[in-house]
């Protein structure tokens, strides 16, 4: 009889493997925006945001709050599970505002709040 039950070494595993996917699909989108000489859309700012963000803290990304281009690029708030805890609505989360270059390229990011997931906003909308 086999264990069909997910540990937390095989689910480390699939999360690492999709971060590895996600990563091979923005180098592809870059790649081929340079070879046609076009600026990224949108979407794939916001991936490749992500896509790096993850790469460079670890942490993958559960969702995008705020998104708009700037003078100097894009500037992108992304919502990140930091600490699993039990029960879930106990896990801490963080918005790290990331900025880009106009290409997409990652030029800084800083955590800018941290957070239990149950918790409402008390910030006044933000």
């Amino acid at each position: 009889m086999s264990n069909t039950n997910s540990t937390p070494n095989t689910q480390s595993s699939r999360k690492s493997q999709n971060s590895h996917d996600t990563n091979d699909s923005v180098r592809n989108e870059r790649n081929e925006n340079e070879a046609d000489g076009r600026r990224p859309t949108p979407m794939e700012v916001l991936r490749q945001a992500r896509a790096q963000l993850t790469e460079l803290t670890g942490l993958v990304p559960e969702t995008v709050s705020s998104f708009e281009q700037t003078e100097d690029g894009w500037s992108v708030e992304v919502e990140v599970l930091e600490l699993a805890r039990v029960p879930d609505t106990m896990s801490l989360m963080a918005s790290y505002q990331v900025e880009l270059d106009p290409e997409g390229q990652l030029t800084g990011y800083r955590r800018v709040r941290r957070y239990e997931r149950g918790r409402a906003d008390t910030r006044g909308g933000r």
